[in-house]
Formats: C-alpha cells, structure tokens, sequence
C-alpha cells in the first residue's frame, strides 16, 4: 500500500492505491482528498447511507474551513440536493447558483459554491455519495472532471466494499470526520475520538463541526424540549455520553429541566437537591466546571453498580461566555449541564476548551427559553384573568367551555367567552374575537367584554348590546376590529335571538341529530365604520338541543369550509353526546391540538337546553368556597348533605360528601384557587363537579409519573378514594383551569 506524508499527500491520478486503507477512515480521507484536489475543489465530501433512517449521513469533509461547514450533516432521501440525487440515480449530478451574483454585486445566497456529486456505489451495493464544491466563478464541470470524478468514487467503493467482506462495519459516526486542507500544527496532547488518527489538525477541526451545528439548533430553538435535544444530539452524542441532565436552581433547590439517554439514576441524585449541598452538580452553580474521572459508588442494588463512571457538571452562563474566563467575568449561572460517560474518561484540554464554548450556547439559549416561557406564563395569565373565572349556573341551560391559546410566544390573543343570567328564564351567552395577539387585543377585549357584559344585564336586545359595543370601541381609539356573536335565549318558550357582528353563526344539533346554523345576518365587525343599523334575527329550539358556538381559530386551519368543518365538529359526539357536554368538548378541541394547528386562539362555547313546558324542573346547586378558606371542605360537606336531603337522595348523601370532600380538599391543596362545587341530577345518575383554576390533572396514585414530573401533578390518598367511589370519573381542562367530574347512578326503588 502506498503512503504518504498527510497535509502534503501528492496528486492522484487513477492509481487504485490511492483509495485503499486498513481501515474506513483512511479510505475516506484519502478519497476526499484526492477528489478535492483532482478538481481543483474548495473542499470535498462523502455521505454514508444510514440504513436505518434511510438518510445520508456525513461521514467526511476535506478542504477550506468556511467550506466545509456548509455540508448539512444529515440529508432525507427527498432533499433537493446534488448529493442525494446521485445518491439516488446511480449517477452524477450537478448542482450551481440558480441565480449568480454579478460582477459588481456582493453575494447574497448563502453559499457561493457549485457542487459535483457522484454515487459511491460497488455492483448494487451503493454506499453513499461523493461531493465536492467549486466557487462558482470557477466555470462549470467539464466532462473530463466529471469521469475523473466518477473514477475516485468508484475505486472508494471498491476500498469499501473490501473492508466489509474483512467484517469491518462501513458507516458514518456520531459526527463526521473534518480535514484541514492545508497542514496544521497539531497539539502534544492526544484526543480520541475526533477526526482521523494521525492528521495534523483532524482532531480539532473536527470539534468544531458539533459545535457550530448546536449553535444553529439553538437559535431555532422556543422551548425547553428543543434545547435538551440539540444538546442530545451535538453535546452528549458528539462527546459520546451516555446520560445528559440540565438541571436549574429554584428556591434553593435543584429541579431538572430535561434529561437524555441512561439519565434516570443522574436526575434522581440531582431532582429535589440542595444548592447547598456538597455535590458536583451544586458546586457548579457557583461558576466553575468540574470533571470527574474517578471511580463513583452507584447506588446498591443497581443495574450499573461497580462500574466505573466519569461525569461532567458544566455552569451555563445566561449570558452566554465561556466557563474558561476568569472567575470574576463570568455571568449569571442559569443552569448546570450534567454529563455521565461509561467507564474512566480524561478530559483533555480541547475538550474542556469545546465543552465551555458549548456550555456558553446552552446557557444563552436556556436563559432565552426560560424567559420567554416566564413571559407566556404571564400573559397567559393575564388572559385567564381577563375571562370569565366560572359561569353562572342556570336551571335550563348547561354550558360547557374550553379556550386554547395560540401557539405564539409571550403573546396573547382576545377571544373570549361569557355567559350571563338576565332573568329566571333568560339567558345571554356571548362569543367573541378581538383580532391579533398583543397586549393591545387583550386590553381591547377586556373593555369590550366589560361594555357586553354592562348592556346585557341591563336587559338590551342583541343587536343594541352589539350596537352599543361598537360605539364604545369607537371611542377607545383603537385600529382593531372586533367580531363577535351574541345569542339570547328564553329557556321557558325555547325561542333564540341571534345577532353577529362580523362573527361565524351559532349552530345547534337539534333532538333528533339534525345540524344546522342559526343563521343571521353577518353585518360588520365592531370598529368598521356602520352604514346600516344592525340585524338580527329568532329561531325556535326543541328541548335536549345544543348550541355551539365558537372562534374562528377553531376551525380556520382544518378545512376551506370553516362551517362545514364546524358542522362535523359538532357531529362528533354520536348519540350520546348531548348528555356528556364536557367529553364532548374535550372531544371538538382535542382536534387542534397540535402547536401546527394552533396559529389563532380558540374558544369554544357548548350549551344544551333542557327545556321547560311540562317538565319537572331541572335540579342543580352549586357551592363558591374561597381560596384557602379552612372551612371550605366542611362547607362542601353540609352543602351535599342539605342539597341531596332536599331532592330525597338521602342513600346518596354518604357517599357523595365524602368523594366532595376529597377533591374539594385535593383542590384548595394543590390549586391554591377558589373553587366551585357543582350538584346536577340527570335522567338516570348525580353529577358532582369540581372546579378550580389549575389545569395540572389530579392523578390517582402518586407512581404514575416519573420523579421529576410528579411534584407537578395532584395525587395522593384522597384521589385513589375518588376512584374506588365512582361508577365514571374524569378530569377536563378548560384554558381556565380544570372540572374534575364524577357519576353515580341513582339507587331505583
């Protein structure tokens, strides 16, 4: 086998010896390189398949450092890319600048390069692909270059397919392999793992490649879930980890912010600590990294134990500097970056160099998440408060609501919802949208929700409330338009007035499954200049019928009939919708879901109208007990039994006190909210609802979550009470908080 001296390797011609090596690496490299320079490239590339994924994987890069860093270092199997369409066809592919910079101009794309690719392929084995990049000014590939190109590929293939029938595994790593193009002086101190052995420069050039890679993840990165896995995947990956933990300080304790890989034992040592304890983990908080190369003792009992294990705690700095500055100029600690690694690990010095660079990036990006979180959290509740905190009861009408927030950060937006008692047999529900997601919407919303709320209590019609709104918008100077839809219903003679401005209508599903929209006419939105008065118009509903009502951020996103699409929502409950008015909701929301479907907010309002003529009046009752009132759970208590002994279910009274006196006290515990008791007798079984502002879910058994995710749930003794009592049980968030509901069937005499 030929050799040569690296950073100084002579121009290969066709000689097969200069693809050969005792091993994959040696085989890559030298391809490259001879590529590179056979075609005059700025730098050159090879990407293995990754069979599992079914992706291209890069593996090797030869040539300038600006270069190189431009290879993305995975490609999809439909990435419109030279690389992979000669990956893909089993032929050379060409790729330039559609649009080249002239003469005069500077460069505004990003990459000035035109590429050359050609499949790395042996009989039907096809490895990967082979790249190489040329300023574009240089002119284009001539076919000479293009067969001499096809030649390096195809004798790099041939190299390849040798070393697998020895049984050496053909792949690309973790991370690729980068080469300096021009000799580097290499540093006395070994480090295993990075680039090709013995290459000046390999090593640490590298390095770089993970590092410019997470600072890319992280710039793109909103939430904590992203930041642990650009970490994942550029950090504990690149560094060849086992287990990574982030972990911040509250209160004086640590708690984690997310974890990869075999992690459970490192965040179960850490989650709940003190910052004041005398751990590696609490030592970092005070600004200086550690690493720990010698033997730890594992807990006994597991899986691991008397293995040998290093770790790494790394300070991250919300400003962003490296842990290697001087003490006094190192920021904030935001966090702490644990690492573990299999067996005794040194640490060499370009190591701990690449891990503060890194630890710089992560702290900045947690700082930002962090705080943008803190932001959302805010406005979120802002938002809350600005909504109706619970909704009247009313003996014929039963109303459901949910709202979810748009998936914008640190923003809110100005749906809104309400629901008013006028009378003993007359009720106004109201729906609304202030348009965009800024604090302006929600202050707008706030006043008009305010001015709705004033002129339906006073007894106006819907068309005067709506009127009378958009004359007190006009005098708020504001550009934002608001639509809304106002429905007032007589629950004893079933008849609804409807009125819009500007807003969907109302549908209802009648008795018999039939939907329909209580149509109106749309006039304009509230802040557009009136030319004619506004409309409205009445319709007749059956008893057992249900409204929907709802924003436009509900249905805009799920199809080109935003009605129709409504029309289906509402036709997903089946039969026995109308009697589970909550599962129904959960059910219409459950739809937009996902963050992709969530770009406007959404609310959604459901009422079921129960009727009158000739009926026994319905029976409901309800309970306000304040926040961290002692006495609330013994209120609840007589509350039940007064209410039952009153509509002679007195077999119930036992029974019911004691599932309301769990979750009432489950809720003061945790929620540390007002709550709302609620009692309805349906046709065949009593409903008890408990209401409170916190949308964690209670949660039966205090196992059911991981270490770090139970201090965040309700659980407890009271809970598992609660479903040992209940024929059917469930938890309903609402964007306000939660209904926790619980069935039991009517004892028959």
């Amino acid at each position: 086998m030929g050799s040569s001296t690296p950073g100084r390797e002579p121009h290969h011609g066709s000689d097969p010896r200069t693809v050969q090596g005792s091993n994959p690496a040696e085989a890559l490299h030298r391809s490259a390189r001879a590529a590179r320079r056979a075609l005059d490239a700025v730098a050159a590339a090879i990407y293995l398949v990754d069979e599992e994924r079914g992706e291209l994987r890069l593996a090797l890069a030869d040539g300038s450092a600006p270069s190189f860093f431009t290879f993305p270092g995975r490609m999809a199997a439909d990435t419109p890319s030279a690389t992979v369409r000669a990956w893909t066809t089993g032929r050379a592919a060409v790729l330039i600048d559609p649009d080249p910079a002239g003469p005069d101009q500077e460069h505004v794309l990003p990459y000035p390069y035109a590429a050359l690719s050609v499949p790395v392929a042996s009989g039907d084995r096809r490895f990967g692909a082979l790249t190489v990049l040329r300023v574009e000014t240089s002119g284009a590939f001539r076919p000479a270059e293009e067969r001499m190109l096809e030649d390096i590929g195809c004798r790099l293939a041939e190299a390849l397919a040798g070393l697998e029938a020895t049984g050496v595994t053909v792949g690309a790593g973790p991370m690729p392999m980068l080469v300096p193009a021009e000799r580097a002086v290499d540093t006395s101190v070994p480090t295993p793992g990075w680039g090709v052995r013995g290459v000046p420069g390999s090593p640490g050039t590298s390095m770089m490649f993970p590092l410019r890679r997470l600072a890319e993840l992280l710039n793109r990165a909103t939430t904590m879930d992203d930041v642990v896995a650009a970490a994942q995947y550029c950090v504990m990956s690149a560094l060849r980890a086992e287990a990574m933990v982030l972990v911040a300080e509250r209160e004086g304790r640590l708690w984690v912010l997310g974890r990869s890989g075999n992690s459970s034992d490192m965040a179960r040592r850490l989650h709940g600590s003190g910052v004041d304890d005398r751990t590696p983990a609490a030592a970092a908080f005070r600004g200086r990294p550690l690493y720990i190369t010698e033997e730890r003792t594992l807990p006994r009992g597991d899986a691991s134990a008397d293995e040998k294990r290093s770790e790494a705690y790394l300070p991250l700095t919300g400003d962003g500097q490296f842990v290697d500055l001087p003490f006094a100029d190192r920021g904030r600690v935001v966090a702490v970056c644990g690492l573990a690694f299999a067996g005794s690990r040194r640490f060499p010095p370009e190591e701990r160099v690449l891990l503060g660079m890194m630890a710089g990036l992560l702290g900045a990006a947690v700082d930002r998440v962090e705080l943008s979180a803190e932001q959302r959290e805010a406005a979120r509740l802002l938002q809350r408060f600005l909504l109706p905190s619970q909704l009247p009861d009313l003996p014929r009408l039963t109303t459901a609501v949910r709202y979810r927030p748009a998936d914008v950060a640190s923003k809110v937006g100005g749906d809104w919802f309400d629901v008013f008692k006028v009378a003993d047999d007359r009720a106004v529900l109201v729906i609304g949208d202030v348009e965009g997601h800024a604090m302006e919407s929600a202050a707008v919303m706030g006043q008009v929700r305010t001015a709705m709320a004033s002129y339906a209590i006073e007894g106006h019609h819907p068309t005067a409330m709506i009127d009378r709104t958009g004359r007190v918008l006009a005098e708020l100077g504001t550009a934002l338009t608001v639509t809304c839809c106002v429905v007032a219903l007589d629950t004893v003679a079933g008849t609804v007035q409807v009125a819009l401005a500007g807003h969907p209508a109302p549908l209802v599903r009648r008795p018999d499954g039939t939907i329909e929209a209580l149509d109106a006419p749309a006039n304009v939105p509230l802040g557009v200049p009136l030319i004619h008065p506004y409309e409205g118009r009445e319709h007749t509903i059956a008893s057992g019928s249900v409204l929907m009502m709802y924003t436009n951020g509900l249905v805009a996103s799920r199809s080109a009939s935003p009605e129709a699409c409504a029309q289906a929502m509402l036709d997903s409950g089946g039969d026995t919708a109308p009697s589970h008015l909550e599962d129904w909701a959960d059910r219409i929301v459950a739809e937009i879901s996902t963050p992709q479907q969530r770009r406007d907010d959404a609310a959604l309002l459901l009422a079921r109208y129960e009727g009158a003529g000739g009926q026994e009046e319905p029976r409901a009752a309800g309970l306000h007990i304040q926040r961290r009132d002692l006495r609330g759970v013994k209120a609840a208590r007589t509350f039940v039994h007064d209410q039952l002994g009153s509509w002679g279910l007195h077999d119930m009274v036992d029974v019911v006190e004691l599932a309301a006196s769990e979750i009432v006290t489950n809720a003061l515990v945790h929620a540390g909210s007002d709550v709302d008791l609620r009692l309805r007798v349906l046709a065949d079984h009593l409903r008890l609802e408990v209401r409170d502002s916190d949308t964690n879910p209670p949660i039966p058994s205090s196992l059911s979550l991981t270490d770090e995710e139970s201090h965040e749930a309700e659980h407890g003794r009271g809970m598992l009470i609660v479903e040992a009592l209940a024929d059917e049980w469930a938890s309903h968030p609402n964007g306000q908080g939660k209904t926790v509901s619980l069935d039991l069937v009517i004892p028959q005499d």
